[in-house]
């Protein structure tokens, strides 16, 4: 699990009262320690997921990068025009940084801007790739996903909250979607695929 911001505040505070004690460190010294302490939240700019011809099948943007549906859609072809016939899994395009992977006959995107981790982009790109695996019983295809978007919507909204990444662990993720189950109107079939692989990863998390 990602280490929460508010323990790196509490870490920073911490610090720099001790730092604080000490004579050679003065007001200018110590703000600039405490500026360098601050903690940074890891970002995305937006989820996508797209079928074979590029269509979108999911899309999630956080920011108003692209404000209008018109934009969003160019961008969104745009960039599998330029992703889809590579073996790349980073791409930098109109200034963002893109991590994608494919499957069958689906495309997954997370964007970020150009100066955000890439392994913390690549991060969210498996956590919600693995999280949808388990959930759909490793069938990721475009049909199962249409017929389980109840589902999807829940897992990113258990890794990403508004732009911030959450999680990026998919067990923790199919675990709350599990718990969220009876307050969503889910498909029979996916409640119990969510309950079912919940269950599987509990148990082997109290055998370790």
């Amino acid at each position: 699990m990602l280490t929460t911001v508010n323990g790196l505040a509490v870490l920073a505070k911490e610090l720099a009262s001790k730092v604080s004690s000490y004579a050679f460190v003065d007001d200018v010294e110590l703000s600039c320690l405490l500026h360098d302490l601050e903690p940074s939240l890891y970002t995305v700019k937006a989820v996508l997921i797209l079928d074979n011809d590029g269509d979108r099948l999911y899309a999630k943007y956080y920011d108003d990068t692209y404000p209008t549906v018109k934009e969003q859609k160019a961008f969104e072809k745009n960039i599998f025009n330029k992703t889809h016939r590579t073996d790349s899994e980073i791409a930098l395009l109109e200034g963002l940084t893109v991590v994608y992977k494919s499957n069958i006959d689906l495309f997954f995107y997370v964007i970020g801007s150009s100066h955000e981790n890439e392994l913390m982009l690549m991060a969210v790109l498996n956590c919600l790739f693995d999280s949808l695996s388990q959930m759909l019983r490793k069938n990721v295809e475009r049909r199962a996903l249409l017929e389980n978007m109840e589902g999807l919507f829940l897992a990113v909204d258990e890794i990403v909250d508004g732009g911030v990444i959450l999680e990026s662990d998919p067990q923790q993720v199919v675990h709350r979607v599990a718990l969220r189950g009876d307050d969503v109107p889910l498909t029979e079939q996916t409640v119990t695929q969510v309950l079912q692989s919940a269950k599987e990863q509990i148990k082997w998390s109290l055998l370790r």
